[in-house]
């Protein structure tokens, strides 16, 4: 037997393959001179295995596989031919059989059917490489970052209502995501999943993108023309659990070969899903080459991976658990598998993007595992999207007895390196779509929001928003049907979308909202105690020393000379407001201010500026023209 497959067939046991999809799963082979497709499962404690399809009448007796080692059992055809449908029959431990999509196939059939295809990957010529050069130079965490995240079935259809694939959305979605100012997408998993209402967080097919969109090399050229536009691809992941479908990798040689084996820890109580065995090797294997296989096959520039949470800690959605070895409850597999994802991923790509979603207070998520980390680049703050969005579902009226929910966020802002998300969760489940989460009559609603948005914009971290919050879409997301682009006929739903995207295009022409987004040298408070008249000010600084300040007010009260301090002398002109009447504002005129020499707030200087309902507004001090020496 080739002795690279024997090493790699060690590294996987071991859990160090980073690329097992190069040799687990179909591949093309040469064997005596005839040409045809090898086949190898990972089936440890099967009594056999059958490679059954389309060549041969899905007889299980025509191909059975030889084990090879390791639990890893090995056929080949030289009938097997590109794009046929494919199954290993399985006889299981217990002698019941069971047939099983390819945990490795690259590609699966169209739903409802559930059969892998034989698919090979080559022949794709990327024009990407300039973009990829750009970002390997590119240090992410001082460079803006604006995430527009997505469902793909569910942002704009046909006339007819069918999807779009791969290759047609793309000819709309990119000049669209260029105009609103988006630097990155984030994708729903497209990993295959057989159930629609699970957005393709269940997913059956982890090397195979899903086929209600097109096939593989379509994806592909989605992503590379996304790339040649400047706009960077993230992928929802999922490594936290996997559905109980039979031809999935549910109990797949009728033990728990992937998943846990404790019936205790085994499934989620609230998902009814299994959870994968972080410990063993092979999972470890399976799950890593993955993460390697979308950003080497793919291109992808990172991933999110999914419930975080749910992986670190063995009480999660749970009564009852087996307590680690230390008698905790953080799970110590899982912590060990993520430092471990992460260090492979950033040694395959130094500038990969890992961001956790991650809802709790565990420490040091995004801090190098020699720190005693977790290693991601970026995680989720879900502490800040809480917080803000309880804090602005109130009635101004109320909002002053909850300040704190508004400045909380700071006291942790630097603690990871953050990502500020406003996503499909919050726009689901009867939570009420962003617009329907703010008070007030009509007009006020999008009031509330444009201040929303342009608070988020200034605080620090990276952004993250749900298509259709750009236009405040009224209805909650729907993955059955597009967004509610009609309501961009209705002059505030109009305006909004303006709004966002001069914010947006405000944000990327402004270094000192993203320059300095990890260190507290880019923040300064200026007004944090003013909750009578719930107005916050403060500065963002880049590391250049070029700053902006932010006035904030969250009352629908328009306030007049309004002192507070400032940092030099000089004159501080508005730059940008919410107010604005082009953006549905009441269009309060707001003047330059002079700096005095009058101390306030720890500052040598301050001014009285006029405040607009309801609003946030970003001052800049002009720069005053250096006098050029006289020639004499």
């Amino acid at each position: 037997m080739d002795q690279n497959l024997l090493n790699s067939i060690k590294r996987f046991s071991d859990g160090d393959e980073l690329r097992a999809y190069t040799f687990l799963g179909c591949h093309p082979e040469q064997r005596d001179g005839v040409n045809g497709y090898v086949f190898r499962v990972w089936a440890p404690h099967a009594q056999g295995v059958s490679v059954t399809g389309d060549w041969n009448f899905w007889n299980p007796e025509d191909m059975p596989m030889t084990p090879v080692k390791n639990g890893i059992w090995e056929a080949f055809s030289s009938n097997a031919q590109e794009g046929q449908a494919y199954k290993y029959f399985v006889r299981r431990a217990n002698g019941s059989t069971v047939y099983k999509a390819d945990p490795y196939g690259f590609q699966m059939q169209k739903l409802p059917e559930n059969s892998s295809r034989i698919c090979t990957l080559d022949g794709y010529t990327w024009g990407d490489a300039a973009y990829r050069r750009k970002q390997g130079k590119r240090k992410i965490l001082d460079s803006p970052m604006n995430i527009y995240e997505m469902h793909f079935g569910s942002w704009k259809r046909k006339p007819d209502g069918s999807v779009h694939n791969y290759e047609e959305l793309a000819e709309h979605l990119i000049p669209y995501l260029k105009e609103m100012g988006y630097t990155h997408i984030e994708l729903m998993p497209l990993s295959e999943y057989p159930y629609d209402p699970s957005w393709g967080y269940q997913v059956t097919g982890y090397y195979a993108p899903t086929s209600r969109y097109g096939d593989p090399k379509q994806l592909m050229k989605f992503i590379d023309k996304c790339h040649q536009a400047d706009i960077g691809v993230l992928l929802d992941w999922v490594p936290a659990h996997f559905p109980k479908d039979e031809y999935g990798l549910y109990e797949f040689d009728g033990t728990c070969c992937y998943e846990l084996s404790d019936p205790m820890m085994n499934e989620h109580p609230d998902w009814t899903t299994r959870i994968f065995d972080f410990g063993k090797g092979e999972v470890q294997s399976f799950l890593i080459s993955n993460a390697i296989y979308w950003l080497e096959m793919y291109h992808v520039d990172g991933l999110r991976v999914d419930a975080v949470a749910a992986m670190l800690y063995l009480d999660y959605g749970r009564r009852e658990y087996h307590p680690n070895k230390f008698g905790g409850k953080e799970n110590l597999e899982a912590i060990a598998f993520l430092r471990k994802l992460n260090r492979a991923v950033f040694s395959v790509r130094r500038s990969a993007i890992t961001a956790a979603e991650e809802s709790t207070a565990f420490p040091l998520v995004t801090k190098p595992d020699y720190d005693g980390g977790l290693g991601f680049l970026f995680k989720w703050n879900m502490g800040w999207m809480n917080d803000s969005l309880k804090y602005m579902s109130l009635d101004p009226l109320y909002r002053k007895g909850s300040h704190n929910q508004l400045t909380f966020s700071m006291t942790y802002a630097y603690s990871e390196n953050y990502i500020l998300p406003l996503s499909h969760d919050e726009v689901v489940h009867c939570k009420n779509s962003l617009i329907n989460k703010m008070p007030g009559e009509y007009d006020m609603k999008f009031s509330n929001l444009r201040t929303f948005y342009g608070y988020m914009m200034a605080h620090p971290g990276k952004k993250l928003s749900f298509m259709g919050n750009e236009f405040a879409q009224f209805a909650e997301w729907n993955e059955k049907g597009q967004l509610d682009w009609f309501l961009l006929e209705y002059p505030r739903h109009k305006q909004m979308q303006d709004y966002v995207r001069d914010l947006n295009h405000f944000y990327l022409d402004h270094s000192s909202l993203w320059n300095n987004d990890s260190d507290w040298e880019g923040f300064r408070w200026i007004v944090v105690d003013d909750y009578d008249d719930s107005v916050i000010v403060f500065r963002r600084i880049d590391r250049r020393g070029r700053e902006l300040i932010c006035v904030c007010n969250f009352c629908p009260v328009k306030r007049e000379d309004y002192r507070f301090g400032l940092p030099r002398a000089g004159e501080y002109e508005p730059v940008f407001s919410s107010d604005d009447e082009k953006y549905g504002g009441s269009g309060t005129v707001l003047s330059t201010v002079t700096a005095e020499k009058e101390p306030s707030h720890g500052l040598p200087f301050s001014g009285a500026f006029t405040i607009a309902p309801m609003s946030v507004a970003f001052y800049k001090k002009k720069v005053t023209p250096r006098k050029k020496k006289e020639t004499k």
